[in-house]
């Protein structure tokens, strides 16, 4: 029995000195960054109250605090519904004021896509000042499949703000920044409010730097593979049945730039895409079909154009001079607009820093 009650009191010790351990570490790691990237002495601690705002930033599937860590170059420490920020002391008051609007951000708006989680930590980083909800824009459509469709930069912004309030607008920016993606957006919105009757979309049928020989088929046919971006788009916004049944209704007509000549459209919202692509005299000719109650949206790249280089693009001229006549906007989108993959905004940049537009032929 003496034995026995030796042992158990052994065990006890151990125990005592084993908890006594736990929390002279716990205590170390509250008041001690983590010796990792940010080695430094400076801590800042934020309390999530909301038992659904901590699970946004503990649960294993989410990404947010791997994201805040990577942008503000700061670590990020979960203890209890304590978020403990540690790192260079700029970086940690920056992340702090960033995780504080995030929350009042979480609270009105609900849940926030990776994507926009970092575009908001680089706004946070370039303007410590602002409030990231400013930068959190309201909706235009959200798609059949619940997919929220909405203006992530200011660029973007100002180019929605633009299509509600003009007439013609004209957007001129490279690959990837939505000029086509948001025009459409809002055509379907206007549409579904009936303040428009029909949507009409259209891009030249320009060869994009190769030969494609002879298309096989009847006009629609030959057609179809030059105005495909503007179907996909279509077929996001809207059930692809649906939009089977507005095309044979003639609702929403897709058409090549050739087949505009001679019309008066009226009551319509039109998109010009891929406008780089025109010429002087089918940018005039495009221009000028606007009719009663109608809205056109150019969109394109003036440094992708595969027109001959003989011929200077209708959107580089429109874009000219048209900037200060009222009733038309000119929005200039740049690298930072760019939501594709992150490569790409670098391949841009490359791209513009070696002035390179188009190749000149041998």
């Amino acid at each position: 029995m003496r034995n026995i009650n030796k042992i158990r009191k052994a065990a006890t010790a151990e125990r005592k000195a084993a908890t006594a351990e736990r929390k002279t570490a716990q205590t170390v790691a509250l008041k001690e960054p983590k010796q990792g990237k940010n080695a430094a002495a400076y801590i800042e601690k934020v309390e999530l109250s909301d038992i659904d705002l901590f699970n946004k930033f503990s649960n294993p599937s989410a990404n947010a605090i791997n994201i805040i860590e990577d942008e503000f170059y700061v670590d990020i420490s979960v203890r209890g519904n304590i978020l403990l920020i540690s790192g260079e002391k700029e970086n940690v008051n920056n992340c702090d004021a960033f995780i504080y609007d995030l929350i009042d951000l979480y609270k009105t708006k609900g849940d926030i896509s990776d994507d926009d989680l970092i575009r908001l930590a680089k706004m946070k980083i370039e303007s410590p000042g602002q409030n990231i909800g400013a930068n959190f824009y309201n909706s235009v459509l959200i798609t059949p499949r619940k997919k929220i469709v909405a203006p992530r930069t200011i660029n973007q912004k100002k180019y929605v703000d633009a299509i509600y309030k003009n007439d013609i607008v004209i957007g001129v920016g490279p690959a990837g920044t939505g000029k086509t993606y948001l025009a459409m957006a809002c055509a379907v919105s206007l549409f579904q409010k009936k303040l428009f009757d029909r949507i009409i979309l259209t891009r030249p049928a320009v060869e994009a730097g190769e030969k494609l020989g002879f298309l096989p088929g009847d006009i629609s046919q030959k057609i179809n593979p030059y105005l495909r971006p503007l179907y996909d788009a279509l077929y996001e916004m809207l059930d692809f049945d649906k939009v089977m049944k507005l095309i044979e209704t003639d609702v929403i007509e897709v058409a090549p730039i050739a087949f505009m000549r001679g019309r008066t459209l009226n009551n319509s919202f039109i998109i010009l895409d891929e406008a780089q692509n025109a010429t002087n005299e089918q940018m005039k000719m495009m221009l000028t079909r606007i009719g009663s109650g109608s809205k056109i949206v150019v969109n394109g790249d003036i440094t992708q154009t595969d027109l001959p280089l003989d011929k200077e693009s209708g959107l580089l001229t429109a874009s000219k001079i048209l900037n200060n006549t009222t009733g038309i906007e000119v929005v200039h989108f740049n690298s930072t607009d760019v939501l594709r993959h992150k490569l790409v905004q670098n391949i841009i940049k490359a791209y513009e820093t070696n002035e390179i537009s188009r190749i000149p032929k041998k």
